[in-house]
């Protein structure tokens, strides 16, 4: 098993448990309209592509809430299948889904959490640690580019994953899936700022994400 398919098989088990209504860091989703995202995303070619292009995100969002109305536990199953053969994703899955897979677990894992409660994350294996590496290289360089000062990723290690942004350095340290989560702009994740209290404070307000 892949470490995509593993983590699948974790988001599959947790939505189990929090059932459809429950809810998750993505703004105004429920656990079931999540689960309608990713299916749609692996399902329907004719509506994936507005998911990151706008002039069609309408028609997608149209295609997502009717894919929600369906059983949430047939959702499930079809989740937990992976890809279809049909799908781009069928052949790539391990490299494209295994971020996907983290950060909509931890979407809805984090869901009730208040970002300022005192609460503590999953702890990863060191497998899945070093296969979230390159997503946060990936991720971040495209994501940070437009940050308000020059925002370096690094692990507690000193390892420095990536960068991105013009002017004063804010060094942003975490676990490599808190740092995956900041680069997609979620909240709460675990992660230290070090740099002039001005730079850090518009670097923790700064949109992230796609």
């Amino acid at each position: 098993m892949t470490l995509a398919q593993a983590e699948r098989a974790a988001l599959v088990e947790t939505l189990r448990g929090t059932g459809p209504d429950a809810p998750t860091l993505c703004d105004g989703w429920t656990t079931r309209d999540l689960l309608a995202h990713l299916i749609v995303r692996e399902r329907r070619l004719d509506a994936a592509p507005g998911i990151m292009v706008k002039p069609l995100s309408g028609y997608t969002e149209r295609v997502r809430a009717g894919v929600a109305e369906r059983d949430f536990d047939a959702l499930l199953t079809q989740l937990a299948s992976g890809p279809p053969i049909y799908s781009p994703f069928f052949l790539i899955d391990r490299v494209a889904n295994l971020a996907e897979m983290f950060v909509h677990h931890e979407d809805v894992l984090r869901g009730a959490v208040q970002a300022d409660s005192d609460w503590t994350p999953r702890t990863l294996s060191p497998e899945l640690e070093k296969g979230l590496v390159t997503p946060v290289k990936s991720v971040g360089k495209m994501t940070l580019r437009s940050s308000p000062a020059t925002v370096v990723l690094r692990t507690p290690d000193g390892t420095e994953l990536t960068s991105g942004g013009h002017g004063p350095r804010v060094t942003v340290t975490g676990p490599v899936g808190e740092l995956l989560l900041f680069a997609f702009g979620r909240a709460p994740v675990t992660v230290a700022f070090d740099g002039d209290a001005e730079a850090v404070a518009s670097v923790r307000s700064a949109p992230r994400g796609f």
